[in-house]
């Protein structure tokens, strides 16, 4: 089963909000998923981005592929600096 890290969108029309979460990569975008670990909401300024560090670290570890939105979201917070990291020291 190939594990994805991705977002999930919510919210109304012309108002996204969206839900970093775990999901089989075969899920629909909105459909089911395994685990939420952050939220996105990209119509505040400066746009809002809540991560469970613990989370995304241990599903990173255990080989979820995150999707290019949410690594560059991951990038930004630092926690993709943390996770190659902690491979390193191993």
């Amino acid at each position: 089963m190939a594990v994805k890290i991705r977002l999930k969108r919510m919210g109304s029309k012309r108002n996204p909000f969206y839900r970093v979460v775990v999901a089989d990569s075969r899920a629909p975008r909105d459909g089911r998923f395994i685990e939420k670990v952050g939220t996105y909401n990209p119509v505040v300024e400066p746009a809002e981005v809540k991560f469970d560090e613990e989370l995304v670290l241990k599903w990173l570890a255990e080989g979820a592929q995150p999707s290019d939105t949410v690594r560059n979201l991951l990038s930004q917070q630092g926690i993709m600096q943390k996770f190659h990291e902690s491979k390193l020291a191993k």
